[in-house]
């Protein structure tokens, strides 16, 4: 089970923070960075957070690494037209010499979409631009020339250069809750689905959900992966310190964020953190992506590459 790290990109990460989280990954064994895909800070209490383009950021830091995994989660389908999207992806594969992962959902913060001039549409029609988005992409990322006529998006006999270095193409993270379109959906298209927070009971029952629509899809299971909050310490006093950071950020009560951990997070020392790891490997989660929540710092990815070496 790989242990990869999460970035809040829109709680005012800067450039130079940036290198330096891809830094530290590499040079702790940290496999991917992903980071999510939002134009400004979602709470409305920090407007003064900046955001820098999530595509933007993974291709310049695709320039500045060798061997880290670069990706989204998630990019909303709501944000930009399928062929953007996909010229992004293949210029950040090519620049990367293929570690990109694209990961593509429907969009969800109604704000964000306001603020910035994006469409937000009612749920069933974001979902229906997603499956729209990932057919699109699908055949632009193909070898054949490609035509589409749906009902958000026409393309014309598009044979879109250059191919992606990663083939068929790079691989595809579909997220959410697994219910039903969602899971027929990444059993049609995605090559593994994260679920974000959830309890060991939600991580089955999700992953069963996946697993079924993989079935009847006539395509063996995909893998399950989960986002969770990481609060990690070489000793119970770091790990308070860092709850304490972690609950002024989000509006949590660092006690209980100590005594008792929401769902989905693995909050300890890397000893305690093991053992809160070993049930969820059992589950069949193939790998965790562990969410920093606030401003980044390096000294963490260093206890999440050491985590990983405790877990094997």
């Amino acid at each position: 089970m790989d242990l990869c790290l999460m970035i809040e990109g829109q709680e005012g990460v800067t450039w130079p923070q940036w290198r330096a989280l891809a830094e530290a990954c590499e040079q702790h064994g940290i496999p991917s960075l992903f980071r999510s895909d939002h134009y400004q800070n979602l709470d409305g209490r920090h407007p003064e957070r900046g955001a820098l383009d999530a595509w933007g950021t993974i291709n310049a830091l695709s320039a500045l690494t060798t061997t880290l995994r670069l990706g989204t989660l998630v990019s909303p389908a709501s944000f930009r037209h399928p062929s953007i999207l996909a010229k992004l992806v293949v210029t950040a594969d090519h620049v990367s010499g293929g570690r990109i992962d694209l990961g593509l959902g429907a969009g969800w913060h109604e704000g964000e979409h306001a603020a910035h001039g994006f469409p937000f549409l009612a749920t069933t029609e974001r979902v229906d631009v997603l499956e729209e988005q990932l057919e699109i992409l699908m055949g632009t990322w193909s070898d054949d020339k490609f035509s589409f006529d749906g009902k958000h998006y026409t393309l014309a006999g598009l044979n879109a250069q250059p191919k992606p270095v990663q083939r068929p193409h790079p691989p595809l993270l579909m997220g959410g809750n697994a219910g039903p379109r969602s899971a027929s959906l990444a059993a049609r298209y995605a090559d593994e689905y994260n679920t974000p927070f959830p309890s060991l009971e939600q991580i089955r029952r999700r992953k069963a959900n996946i697993d079924e629509a993989c079935a009847r899809a006539g395509r063996e299971p995909i893998p399950f992966s989960i986002m969770a909050g990481a609060v990690l310490g070489a000793d119970r006093a770091e790990v308070e310190r860092r709850a304490e950071r972690v609950a002024q950020a989000t509006g949590q009560d660092a006690g209980a964020l100590l005594r008792d951990p929401p769902g989905g997070w693995i909050v300890g020392t890397l000893e305690q953190a093991a053992e809160q790891l070993a049930p969820v490997r059992e589950a069949g989660v193939s790998r965790v992506m562990c969410n920093q929540f606030v401003d980044p710092e390096v000294d963490q990815v260093a206890r999440l590459g050491e985590l990983a070496a405790l877990i094997g």
